[in-house]
């Protein structure tokens, strides 16, 4: 249905040309809009604020992977976790790892709408809006193993949430993991991430949350009091 929620129709000059919608926010924007909004037994109205925010979606993805190429482009970064993970390692690899097994459930079920949704939560939130930046305080140090250790999560991570991703927005996923160290011809015929429970980290996940609830504490008390970003503040625990 249109916006409006009537029925496209010709007599009515509401339908919507797919090949247009594609000519101007993409393909993998259109089927992530289609999945995303699509409920069982219920028709689905079209909307270009909804197909647009997927559009933003597809450009959080291609921004997390330009800054990890900003970091290991020249360096021989493998496709593995590093052996010694930190607390915030320990954290994304374990959210990524439940993720995992909570969409292949999902996808069981057919629960398409779900599984996307959980994807779009982990990469926009945990990795794009936490991980990225926890992960810049090492590479701008000078202890190059910790550097280097958050290199290869930031690829491992990606890497792996966008084999899940692949069924939803198969162009851009393609196209960014064969740019990233991988292993193997092709995204499309890559191994599905299972759960592991080597890779289950309950006391990070648990000590992250506390950090991550501080954090957002502390910026909300600043904007409530009106303390720009640029000025320092003492915090006493």
């Amino acid at each position: 249905r249109d916006c409006q929620g009537r029925k496209m129709r010709n007599s009515l000059g509401n339908g919507v040309e797919p090949v247009t919608v594609i000519d101007e926010y993409g393909a993998d924007a259109l089927r992530l809009f289609l999945i995303t909004g699509n409920t069982p037994g219920n028709d689905m109205r079209f909307s270009t604020e909804k197909v647009s925010a997927s559009r933003n979606f597809a450009n959080k993805i291609w921004n997390a992977a330009r800054f990890i190429h900003m970091n290991i482009d020249g360096k021989d970064v493998p496709c593995a976790l590093p052996a010694r993970l930190t607390v915030e390692d320990k954290w994304i690899v374990s959210r990524f790892n439940s993720v995992a097994k909570e969409v292949t459930e999902n996808l069981g079920k057919f629960e398409i709408g779900i599984a996307v949704q959980k994807i779009y939560d982990f990469l926009w939130d945990d990795f794009c809006d936490w991980y990225i930046e926890l992960a810049k305080l090492p590479m701008a140090g000078g202890d190059e193993e910790a550097a280097q250790g958050a290199r290869q999560v930031l690829v491992w991570v990606l890497g792996n949430t966008l084999k899940l991703l692949h069924p939803f927005m198969p162009f851009i996923t393609e196209e960014i993991w064969q740019s990233l160290p991988h292993e193997g011809e092709a995204l499309i015929v890559a191994a599905w991430p299972v759960y592991d429970e080597g890779l289950h980290f309950p006391e990070a996940e648990e000590e992250m949350q506390k950090v991550k609830e501080l954090i957002t504490g502390l910026r909300t008390r600043r904007s409530e009091m009106n303390v720009p970003p640029s000025k320092k503040a003492h915090l006493y625990i």
